[in-house]
């Protein structure tokens, strides 16, 4: 009958995924604390032993013992198997390798091992320490999977492992992280443990420093490591070594000769060499691999005058040349994922050890006890040869002379098997006195294994006699320092940049370029490269550690340090903001500023919906994703608002005296302090600037730091008519209030105002474009000077050219000046 059970889903899943988690954290992912292997890399070890693919053994293709370790142990896919045994052969992963192998076995680039059928491998000699004493019955056989074998739950492991060689791994929950260590050292630490159980994690730190990787490098952060070495969690600081060199001209190159554990090579190189192109970073010349057979070894070649130091902190802030190493000491102790530290690990190791020796010493005395039986059975029959000669020769066979001989002489049965089983030529007095000699040796060593059975202290002695030796034969230098502080990492970008002088230009069409002195010099100034159409809106002379920042129509900013602009030769036309940021099809740079984090300018933006307010120029720093991205300058009232305005205001002005008039489209205008307008952050709105009739919007906002008598405003209609008035002509009122009245309304076709300019130079040219695509270029001192109450004069002809839709002014660079 058919046993169906009801069960809920949950209860199965349960059940399944716990069975399961219980397989992968026990049985695959994570390392035994005793042997610090994981199963499938015991499986490989012992295969290879039991094939006697030793140290001392020739190389055997590796697909042979994949083989083995698929068909007898370890049921799983090849690839699994043979890239564990890979791994345990990659002297840059390992402190010690187990596994010796003959052909490609992968490098620090990330390449992979040629395939199993092509390499060879045997075990390494610091392998064979983990597995001697195996046949001694020092560990518990289990059967394997299809209980047609025996393997070993556990190595004898001669030295710890665990901390020698380290382990990574994830499960169902846990994960494991535990670093390589230099092999001399972890045995010192196990000895004075030995004598000394109750040692501090401080005073085994005497000891054990830290990680000793084997791709060396330098640990920061003792604090951390003791804490790590306690708890078995913590975080330190893992950064290259380098040294600088050279050359005749004075250029420098930074040599990397170690990278942190872990480390694609390849990736690392490709990474900075990104950076350099990238303009990331400026003052390098190259960045090339040139690791041979001899070493590792990473030139960054620097440009003349390029400050090594700050290079090296940007690649430490921005690559892996510097990175962080997490400590998560996770390992299987009695069966269970436990989290351990420095001490747990090395008394669970000697305690294993404790177990191994005992049964390896209760092994050699019982075999020792039965070889003594022997020799002593052989001893008598010597001394009464010729009677058991007698017996022997009156026997009927072999059975016989036993049965008469153990009659006879009161011989055991072992005894008088070997007896019956010696050979003539043993009965030689040579061969008697060798078999005298046997029973002391064994009468002394059957006496030392139970001294060392009766007695612990005998016992812990024998180890550490044992891991001396194992020191001796294998330890070798430290190749990782350890640093006691974590040095921060201080990136001064002006130092990682070249200063020469270069020519900015920003167009209003938002092309953007740097020029070389030199280039601008062979063209002269009048060829700047420009779209037809297209006016300059910014010009002028920086050097390469200079910033800058664009303001939006939008109420963004672009935070542009000058040494990432491209250089582009001045007759060409420059690169687009758009194809580095996104910016909308509706959207122009209105305004660009020199940057200083230590400004104490204000920025003054009006908006066309009567919003404004001054932010600190500092605030419009750069920030993470910069290159990418625009900033928010000031949050807009709605997507069809626009900032219209944007002045720099410096911190020497008085805000009482300062003062801003605002025009708008239907001819209204305000002028009051700007001691009115609150200073707030970078995101914030801003106050209401005028109090706009329905359907009416702000033109513009012109800001005087200190009005005078000839300071001027312009104003142009959409009807071509244009006017110039005297900044004293509008009475100062307040923030917030509608305004004076700046036009004479008409009831059919009345003027609106397009454009509004401050005027202080009447030779200031503009440029205006009307409806039919009609251009008018006309100088500030053309258009005549009239009352608020004025419309203007007709300097465009609305009949011939039609409405004016746009009024741009140009700026005369024919007379800039390089040398300011």
């Amino acid at each position: 009958m058919v046993d169906i059970q009801k069960l809920t889903l949950e209860e199965v899943m349960g059940d399944r995924f716990g069975r399961y988690s219980k397989y992968i954290i026990q049985d695959r992912a994570l390392p035994d604390i005793r042997d610090g292997l994981k199963p499938v890399q015991r499986r490989i070890l012992f295969a290879m032993f039991q094939e006697g693919n030793t140290s001392t053994s020739n190389f055997r293709k590796s697909a042979k013992t994949v083989g083995n370790v698929i068909g007898n142990y370890h049921p799983h896919g090849d690839s699994s198997v043979y890239e564990a045994m890979v791994r345990m052969s990659q002297d840059w992963k390992n402190r010690e390798v187990l596994v010796e192998m003959h052909g490609n076995n992968g490098s620090m680039d990330g390449d992979s091992a040629a395939a199993m059928r092509y390499t060879e491998a045997r075990l390494s000699k610091i392998a064979d320490e983990l597995l001697r004493d195996l046949d001694k019955d020092t560990v518990e056989m289990i059967l394997n999977f299809d209980d047609t074998a025996e393997e070993p739950t556990v190595l004898p492991a001669g030295y710890p492992n665990l901390l020698v060689n380290g382990a990574t791994g994830i499960s169902a929950g846990y994960a494991t992280e535990i670093p390589p260590h230099n092999l001399g050292e972890i045995i010192d630490a196990t000895a004075y443990l030995i004598d000394h159980p109750n040692a501090s994690v401080g005073k085994l730190m005497d000891f054990v420093p830290g990680p000793d990787f084997p791709t060396g490098a330098i640990i920061q952060g003792k604090d951390e490591l003791k804490k790590a070495y306690t708890s078995g969690r913590g975080k330190v600081v893992v950064r290259s070594k380098h040294h600088i060199e050279t050359d005749r001209s004075g250029k420098e190159k930074i040599v990397i000769t170690e990278i942190p554990y872990e480390v694609n090579k390849a990736n690392l190189v490709r990474r900075m060499d990104e950076l350099r192109l990238n303009r990331s970073i400026d003052g390098i010349q190259e960045v090339r691999d040139e690791s041979d057979r001899n070493g590792l070894q990473i030139v960054i070649e620097l440009k003349k005058d390029a400050s090594s130091d700050a290079i090296l902190n940007y690649f430490y802030k921005n690559s892996d040349l510097q990175i962080n190493y997490n400590f998560n000491m996770v390992a299987i102790n009695h069966q269970r994922p436990e989290q351990i530290g420095l001490k747990e690990a090395l008394l669970a190791y000697i305690e294993h050890r404790y177990v191994i020796i005992r049964r390896r010493t209760t092994f050699d005395l019982n075999k020792a006890q039965r070889r003594l039986h022997i020799v002593d059975g052989l001893v008598k029959a010597m001394s009464i040869l010729d009677e058991v000669i007698a017996v022997i020769r009156n026997s009927k066979n072999k059975s016989d002379s036993k049965q008469n001989l153990i009659r006879e002489f009161d011989f055991s049965e072992t005894q008088a098997e070997a007896i019956v089983s010696l050979q003539l030529y043993r009965l030689t007095n040579t061969d008697v006195t060798a078999l005298q000699n046997e029973r002391l040796q064994l009468n002394e060593e059957i006496a030392s294994y139970q001294a060392i059975l009766n007695d612990d202290k005998l016992l812990y002695a024998r180890m550490k006699t044992e891991l001396k030796a194992i020191k001796k034969a294998y330890a070798s230098d430290r190749r990782t320092e350890i640093q006691d502080e974590i040095e921060e990492v201080i990136v001064k970008k002006q130092l990682l940049i070249s200063e020469e002088d270069a020519i900015v230009v920003v167009t209003r069409g938002g092309y953007i370029k740097r020029s070389t002195l030199r280039s601008f010099k062979a063209s002269g100034v009048e060829e700047v490269g420009l779209r037809e159409g297209d006016h300059v809106l910014y010009m002028a002379k920086h050097t390469t550690l200079d910033q800058l920042v664009f303001i939006t129509s939008k109420g963004n900013y672009i935070f542009q340090p000058v040494y990432e602009l491209q250089d582009i030769r001045w007759k060409d036309l420059g690169e687009h903001i758009s194809q580095r940021i996104a910016f909308a099809n509706d959207e122009s740079i209105i305004g660009v500023f020199p940057y200083s984090e230590n400004s104490k300018d204000n920025l003054l933006l009006a908006t066309a919906q009567g919003m404004i307010k001054q932010t600190a120029l500092s605030e419009f720093k750069e920030f993470r994703g910069y290159k990418n991205k625009a900033g928010v300058a000031m949050n807009l009232s709605s997507d069809s608002d626009q900032v219209i305005s944007v002045y720099q205001v410096p911190a020497a002005t008085d805000q009482t005296q300062a003062q801003v008039i605002l025009t708008t489209h239907f001819g209204f205008t305000l002028r009051y302090p700007i001691e009115e307008i609150s200073i707030i952050g970078a995101r914030a709105k801003g106050v209401k600037s005028i109090n706009l009739k329905q359907d009416d919007y702000v033109i513009s906002a012109v800001f005087a730091a200190e009005p005078n008598d000839n300071l001027q405003i312009m104003m142009v209609t959409q009807r071509g008519h244009m006017k110039r008035m005297k900044w004293a002509e509008i009475n100062v009122l307040g923030r917030a209030k509608r305004g004076l009245v700046a036009l004479k309304e008409l009831k059919a076709n009345p003027h609106r105002i397009v454009a509004a300019f401050s005027v202080e130079d009447t030779n200031q040219m503009f440029e205006v474009i009307s409806s039919q695509g009609k251009i008018n270029v006309l100088r500030a001192g053309d258009i005549p000077i009239a009352n608020r109450y004025s419309n203007g004069s007709m300097l465009v002809d609305e009949k011939d050219s039609g409405q004016i839709t746009s009024v741009t002014p140009i700026i005369d660079y024919q007379n800039f000046d390089i040398e300011n």
